[in-house]
C-alpha cells in the first residue's frame, strides 16, 4: 500500500504523525505487512575437511560419521553407510544420533552436497540438497543417474526430522520454495505424526524420496 505524502503546517506536524500512526494500526493490510517476518539464510559446510570424521564397523563394511559445526551451537551429524546418508542435528553427536532424522534413510543410494543452509539467525530449519540414484535411468556406462532433491529439516526445540521435499528438476524456483516451506511449516511440524509435505510440482526425485 502506498502511503500518501502530506504537507503539514508547522503547528500540525504532531497531529499528522498521530494520524499516520492510526492509519498503520487500523489498516489490516499494513498490520500484516508490519507483522510479516523475513528470515535470512546462512551457510555451513559438511565437507570432511571441516568436520570431525570417524569410522564405525568391522573394518570391512565400515561406515563413517562426520560431526560438523553448525549455527547457534548446533552440530550437524552426517552418517554414511551402504552408499546412503542420513543428516541429523543436535547440541552434540549423541543428541543428534537420538533424533528421528538420524534414522531417516532414503531407499535409493544417495548422497548430500556439503552445503547446509540455515534459516534465520536463531535457526529453526535447515535445507540441504540430496542426490538420489535412479536405477531406472542410467547413463551409457550403466550407472544410475542421480536426481536432485531439496529436503527441509526442522530443528530443536522439538524433534529433528524432514518437513518438506522439493524436486529440483521439476521446479525452477526450487530454492525459494524450500525456504518458504521451512518458514511456513517447520515450527509447527510434528515429527512422527505429520506427513512430509511435497512442495511445488512433483517429479522423479520426490518419487524416489518416498520409497523406503
Amino acid at each position: 500500500m502506498k502511503i500518501p505524502h502530506f504537507r503539514a503546517a508547522k503547528g500540525k506536524e504532531l497531529t499528522l504523525g498521530i494520524a499516520v500512526a492510526v492509519l498503520f494500526c487500523t489498516s489490516p493490510g499494513l498490520i500484516s505487512l508490519a507483522n510479516a517476518q523475513t528470515f535470512g539464510s546462512s551457510y555451513t559446510s559438511t565437507a570432511p575437511k571441516d568436520c570431525r570424521v570417524s569410522s564405525v564397523g568391522n573394518g570391512i563394511d565400515d561406515s563413517t560419521i562426520r560431526v560438523c559445526p553448525g549455527k547457534a551451537g548446533l552440530k550437524v551429524m552426517v552418517s554414511e553407510g551402504d552408499l546412503r546418508e542420513t543428516v541429523s542435528v543436535g547440541r552434540n553427536r549423541a543428541a543428534a544420533a537420538r533424533e528421528p532424522a538420524a534414522q531417516g534413510w532414503f531407499g535409493p543410494f544417495n548422497s548430500t552436497t556439503t552445503t547446509v543452509e540455515w534459516r534465520a539467525f536463531k535457526p529453526f530449519a535447515i535445507i540441504q540438497r540430496w542426490h538420489l540414484a535412479d536405477n531406472s535411468d542410467q547413463d551409457k556406462d550403466g550407472r544410475p543417474i542421480a536426481k536432485p532433491l531439496l529436503a527441509v529439516t526442522r530443528l530443536p526445540p522439538g524433534a529433528v526430522c524432514h518437513v518438506a521435499y522439493v524436486d529440483v528438476k521439476a521446479n525452477p524456483d526450487a530454492n525459494e520454495l524450500a525456504r518458504r516451506a521451512a518458514d511456513e511449516n517447520a515450527h509447527d511440524f510434528k515429527c512422527g505424526k505429520d506427513e512430509v509435505k511435497v512442495i511445488g510440482a512433483g517429479g522423479r526425485a520426490v518419487e524416489l524420496a518416498q520409497r523406503r
